[in-house]
């Protein structure tokens, strides 16, 4: 429900409650070329690193208008993950993890295999603060770590080639990967490193995998890459129970194959397993660097598509059905703020009730007495320290405990 963008001039705050209206909520031209930038969920807590000085994290109450601390590093911070209890710090050979309550460096992994584009992933669930990361710069490893007892959790032989993407699910129990070929994708237990999954993408040609993320019920994971096409698949147990399919050729070979699984290898039956996408995208650019969320505006799914050129494309997704997903809403993000004012933009009519009654869910919110907010208190494990980094005076405060949006807890 919260867009940050990086720009030539600055960064930029909105927030997503409709499809039809984008709300700037900040901006700022303090720092120009910002090419990081993250927010602590909706909460006032910005951190932006600028290409003027890329070795350098500034930590902003953007509220306040107000830094909170600043550090430097040896070499260019090439991305950074964050959640209530843990601030990730990514460079080419190393990875630094702070207490975000105090932003005091808790543990440095030093000698990390070269990885070029900042390649990490935080589980934005405190509780479970898995970090993982490229534990191979020639193969596909994965390490994982955990972030709150500051240990090496395990290592999962994911993909045979170098890795190109990571996500963890909103409660850290599971993680998605890709490799550069960006064939296959992956879907394993945490902390356990078992496979659960395997979606194979296309076979045709390699493509480059950029956006690799979990819905919030992690029902559908969403993959999207230099293409025009954007994969949406779902994560369904074949022993689930399912509604009776209609009598095709099609659907009884598939209750074949099925059933064959319970007697093949392990080997053979992971590759009948795969499944083909469960609904699909294309966009009308290629070649465009792109990051996709699925979230739910006004109590239905949608598919968010964010491009380097500036757009946002909002889409429905059939959560039943699947298939080709509608465009609903094209908004700029380098405009005023204000929603595009373009006819052309409102493409399709509102859905008809009866599909907004198919997909409404059940709140999961828990009671607020088991969502340990911003105060809670963390980090008693000390890590290595580097002398030259300054701690934050005091306590990193926000003005209200309520910032924060519930953590589904399963």
């Amino acid at each position: 429900s919260s867009l940050a963008i990086g720009t030539t001039t600055g960064y930029r705050l909105f927030s997503l409650s409709s499809v039809e209206q984008l709300d700037q909520v900040h901006e700022s031209n303090e720092i120009p070329d910002v090419y990081i930038v993250e927010r602590l969920f909706s909460s006032s807590l910005v951190v932006v690193v600028s290409h003027a000085k890329p070795q350098q994290m500034n930590v902003y109450h953007f509220k306040k208008g107000t830094e909170i601390c600043n550090y430097s590093y040896s070499s260019n911070i090439l991305s950074i993950r964050l959640n209530r209890q843990r601030l990730v710090v990514c460079l080419e050979e190393s990875i630094y993890i702070h207490n975000i309550k105090d932003m005091k460096l808790l543990k440095t992994i030093l000698d990390t295999p070269p990885n070029t584009i900042g390649l990490c992933a935080l589980s934005i669930n405190h509780a479970n603060s898995y970090l993982a990361y490229p534990g191979s710069a020639t193969s596909g490893e994965i390490a994982l770590y955990d972030g709150n007892t500051l240990k090496t959790a395990c290592t999962i032989p994911a993909h045979d080639g170098p890795l190109a993407a990571l996500a963890f699910n909103s409660t850290g129990s599971k993680l998605a990967s890709a490799s550069e070929k960006g064939t296959v994708i992956r879907v394993f237990s945490i902390p356990g490193g078992q496979k659960l999954y395997e979606f194979r993408r296309g076979m045709k040609r390699y493509v480059n995998i950029s956006s690799l993320v979990f819905s919030m019920d992690s029902q559908f994971l969403c993959a999207s890459s230099n293409t025009e096409t954007v994969h949406i698949f779902k994560l369904e147990h074949l022993t689930d129970s399912r509604p009776e399919e209609p009598p095709t050729w099609s659907g009884y070979m598939g209750k074949m194959f099925q059933a064959a699984t319970n007697y093949l290898p392990a080997q053979v039956s992971g590759m009948m397993n795969q499944d083909r996408a469960f609904a699909t995208v294309r966009l009308n650019i290629s070649g465009q660097r792109n990051i996709c969320a699925l979230s739910t505006i006004q109590k239905l799914p949608r598919l968010l598509v964010t491009t380097s050129d500036g757009h946002l494309y909002i889409y429905n997704l059939d959560p039943q059905d699947g298939g080709e997903c509608v465009l609903m809403k094209k908004h700029s993000l380098l405009g005023s703020g204000k929603m595009e004012e373009n006819k052309e933009n409102d493409l399709r009519p509102p859905l008809p009730q009866s599909y907004a009654a198919t997909v409404a869910r059940q709140s999961t919110v828990p009671s607020t007495s088991t969502m340990p907010g911003y105060s809670e208190d963390g980090g008693a494990l000390r890590g290595e320290v580097i002398p030259e980094h300054e701690f934050a005076t005091g306590p990193v405060c926000l003005d209200d405990e309520n910032e924060f949006p519930p953590v589904s807890i399963q």
